[in-house]
């Protein structure tokens, strides 16, 4: 089959053998795959968990149709078209444990679907399972613009959140958080951010704020936090280090939490699965959940697609197209 591998001259497409599920997989035929930010790492021989590596296949999601079923799966069958998180997304073929993928829903397209599981999985393991968002709180999504932060704004707006707000630097961007649920708008550039946000929320802060972005903004999304407020750390855009203020963290009474799937076990990731699917579902069927997609490229110009994501070029998701 055809797929994108890593190499020290970049993505190369090439043919490499077919996956054989095991008893409890599918073998699907993807129809069109969408790139992550921990695919530019993986390009260059990093690992994302347990895939990734200098000549694996790369790719974390994906959508398809179900062309084999193990002997041991009941819930899917040939022709079902699904979609999940997964590597070795851009192929021609992958193989799924049957209890972590998701159903399509019904009028939407493979490129469309592509953007979805990661994101999906993502924002409702940070905001529902580990924000502990209650209906009527207020949320703040930093580095909202992103694909996982887009998907962020709705999930917590479809939770019942009470004021949504999400932040993005580039004003461009900015005016189309609104589209995807935000009520509040911020440039986290601007000297007063954290003033905008506690005017927003009656003067108190935000009682969840869902990290995108990290390095310098720490100190400040601890002043953006109510008082025994939670902070969760999905991602580190604006970088890994920071100095922390510790004092202001202990008198804030903050919880900090760190997310990541890279160091859960496939038992963990399958209950995020099943928890998502059950919170989420009825958004996904009825469209209230969904991403833009910015550019489809095919498997033979996969270089393009990752320049454009290094460059930071696009708004949404960025898909390769396989068939």
């Amino acid at each position: 089959m055809r797929a994108i591998v890593s190499s020290a001259d970049g993505p190369v497409l090439k043919d490499v053998p077919r996956p054989q599920p095991k008893s409890d997989e599918v073998l699907v035929h993807v129809k069109a795959s969408s790139l992550n930010r921990a695919d530019l790492a993986m390009l260059k021989g990093a690992s994302h968990g347990r895939v990734g590596g200098m000549g694996s296949v790369l790719g974390l999601e994906w959508a398809g149709e179900v062309i084999e079923v193990g002997d041991a799966v009941k819930t899917w069958r040939v022709g079902d078209r699904v979609m999940a998180g997964g590597g070795g997304a851009f192929a021609e073929f992958v193989v799924a444990s049957a209890r972590r993928i998701y159903a399509m829903p019904d009028g939407l397209s493979h490129e469309q679907a592509s953007t979805l599981p990661v994101a999906l999985q993502t924002m409702h393991d940070a905001i529902a399972t580990n924000g502990l968002l209650e209906a009527g709180q207020a949320v703040l999504i930093q580095g909202a613009s992103s694909g996982v932060g887009l998907l962020g704004l709705q999930t917590a707006k479809y939770l019942r959140a009470g004021l949504v707000i999400g932040s993005s630097t580039s004003p461009e961007r900015r005016a189309r958080l609104m589209e995807f649920g935000a009520d509040v708008v911020i440039d986290t550039r601007a000297p007063d951010w954290v003033a905008q946000v506690r005017d927003a929320t009656g003067g108190k802060g935000v009682d969840l704020l869902v990290d995108l972005v990290a390095g310098p903004l720490v100190n400040d999304h601890l002043q953006a936090t109510r008082i025994g407020g939670r902070i969760v750390n999905v991602g580190r855009l604006a970088g890994d280090r920071c100095e922390i203020d510790l004092d202001q963290h202990s008198m804030r009474r903050i919880t900090y939490v760190g997310v990541t799937f890279r160091t859960r076990s496939a038992a963990q990731v399958e209950e995020i699965v099943a928890k998502a699917t059950r919170a989420l579902g009825p958004a996904l069927a009825s469209g209230a959940l969904r991403l833009p997609v910015d550019k489809v490229y095919p498997l033979e110009q996969a270089a393009e697609a990752f320049t454009r994501m290094a460059r930071n070029e696009h708004f949404g998701k960025i898909v390769l197209a396989t068939a």
